[in-house]
C-alpha cells in the first residue's frame, strides 16, 4: 500500500514540523509511545511536555521513557490537557513546534475514562496561542465508541470554523474501511 496508514502519517506530519531542540506537547500520553517518539525527535536539547489525567498513563509512560533512556528531556503532568498554557512556562510560549492528541480512552485501561470535546477544544485553542508559526497539531480521532462519536462531531464542527488566516486544517481518513477506523485532523498554525 502506497498510502500511509493513520499512525505513520501522524508521525510523518510531526517529523515535518519538529526539529532537534524544539519544544513539543503530547496532550494525551497514554502508554507513552508518542511521548518517546517526540522525545527522540527533539533530542537532548529539546523538551516534551506530556499530559494525562490517569495515574496509570503517567506510570506506563514513565516506565517507557526510562527504558528508552529519554526521560531527562520530558516533563509529565498528571493533569488534563486543558491546562497546557498555564503549565508550560511562559518563556516557552511562541516556541512550541508540534503537538499530538490520541483521543478516546487509554488502550488497555479503563474505557469509561475518555477525552471530552470541551477540554480537547480548549487545549487546541491554547496550543494555537503558544505555538510558533508552522507548528502542527496532530489529532488522532478514535470514534468507535459513543463518547468518541460525540467528541468527533464537536471537534469537526470546531475545526471547520477556524479562521484560515490563523490555521490550516487537514482531514486524513480512509473512507472505505469498516468499524469506525481512526482518522487524523491536523492543524498548522499560520
Amino acid at each position: 500500500m502506497k498510502l500511509q496508514r493513520i499512525l505513520p502519517f501522524a508521525k510523518h506530519l510531526l517529523q515535518a514540523a519538529v526539529q532537534e531542540g524544539d519544544i513539543v506537547v503530547d496532550a494525551t500520553i497514554g502508554n507513552g509511545h508518542d511521548t518517546v517518539f517526540l522525545a527522540k525527535l527533539v533530542g537532548a536539547k529539546g523538551h516534551v511536555f506530556g499530559f494525562d489525567i490517569q495515574e496509570e498513563a503517567v506510570k506506563n509512560t514513565t516506565i517507557r521513557l526510562h527504558s528508552e533512556q529519554v526521560e531527562k528531556h520530558v516533563t509529565i503532568h498528571q493533569k488534563g490537557h486543558q491546562h497546557i498554557k498555564a503549565t508550560i512556562p511562559t518563556h516557552l510560549h511562541g516556541t512550541v513546534s508540534g503537538a499530538i492528541f490520541n483521543l478516546g480512552y487509554l488502550p488497555g485501561g479503563d474505557q469509561t475514562i475518555v477525552t471530552i470535546p470541551e477540554t480537547t477544544i480548549s487545549a487546541i485553542e491554547q496550543l494555537l496561542e503558544i505555538m510558533k508559526p508552522e507548528g502542527i497539531i496532530v489529532i488522532v480521532i478514535y470514534h468507535g465508541h459513543q463518547e468518541g462519536q460525540v467528541e468527533r462531531d464537536n471537534l469537526m464542527d470546531f475545526v471547520k470554523t477556524l479562521d484560515p488566516r490563523i490555521a490550516h486544517v487537514l482531514h486524513y481518513q480512509f473512507l472505505n474501511k469498516q468499524n469506525n477506523p481512526p482518522f487524523i485532523v491536523a492543524i498548522e498554525k499560520c
